[in-house]
């Protein structure tokens, strides 16, 4: 199956998965950003895409819309975007719930979360990459995972509660060092998660720091300085003192870096 996908955002992810997406045989009708030089970037490397400055896609072909922006502008651009009827808007984050998408004019909503870390100008396989899903509506579910298959073999169903101890996981493993993954694995094993889904973000990571030096290479919630998200990564780990802590001086270290 084949899907008319609308892409809302123009950073890293929707740098890499607008020409996936493409390459799999799905048409991305438009790409947004609020800087329309932004969206052009990405719509100049598609086949045939328009570039939008407005959230008014009430005319738009498109039956998935993927929210690719930033986790605090998820709730503001759902809330504004005008959706023709019956479409799907997804989000990317893998911090952020299902829950936010609620007050959406979208019919149906879900999750399309890649786990992994992207870099602008770093050739990435996506089926080296895993796709978490979420949906509330099981032919909606259903249609997440096709469009995840048409790019990857790994994708897997996962509600918020558990991508949230995923996301947590993901931190340690992609943005601290080797003996990180260590504290990942236990994570994982704690909340009942397969780690097996963690591996293309660590090869990826690793890969990507030889590359290009841990410098250039560094992502995650402290180099952006997402105060939001590191205060909820550090309340999830109120079950273990030694973790929480670790996570704060790391993430302060990076912030001061």
């Amino acid at each position: 199956m084949k899907f008319k996908i609308a892409i809302l955002g123009a950073g890293n992810v929707a740098w890499h998965l607008a020409p996936a997406l493409e390459n799999a045989g799905h048409e991305v009708t438009e790409v947004y950003a609020r800087d329309i030089s932004e969206a052009i970037k990405i719509t100049e490397r598609l086949y045939a895409s328009e570039s939008k400055d407005d959230l008014d896609f009430s005319e738009s072909e498109a039956e998935i819309f993927i929210m690719a922006v930033k986790d605090l502008a998820i709730p503001e651009v759902a809330d504004e975007v005008i959706l023709p009827e019956g479409s799907i808007l997804v989000h990317t984050s893998g911090t952020m719930s299902l829950d936010v998408l609620g007050y959406s004019s979208a019919s149906y909503t879900g999750i399309f979360y890649p786990l992994q870390s992207f870099s602008i100008g770093r050739k990435l396989d996506f089926e080296d990459v895993a796709f978490l899903l979420e949906s509330e509506d099981e032919e909606t579910l259903q249609k997440l995972r096709k469009l995840a298959k048409s790019l990857s073999s790994m994708n897997y169903m996962v509600k918020s509660k558990d991508r949230k101890a995923i996301h947590v996981a993901a931190v340690f493993a992609s943005n601290f060092s080797n003996h990180m993954i260590r504290i990942s694995e236990e994570i994982m094993r704690r909340q009942g998660l397969d780690f097996e889904m963690m591996k293309p973000l660590i090869i990826e990571q690793i890969s990507k720091a030889l590359q290009i030096g841990a410098k250039n290479a560094q992502t995650g919630p402290a180099i952006r300085e997402d105060y939001e998200t590191l205060e909820d990564h550090h309340r999830f780990l109120a079950y273990n003192d030694s973790f929480a802590e670790i996570y704060r001086l790391i993430s302060q270290d990076i912030v001061d870096s």
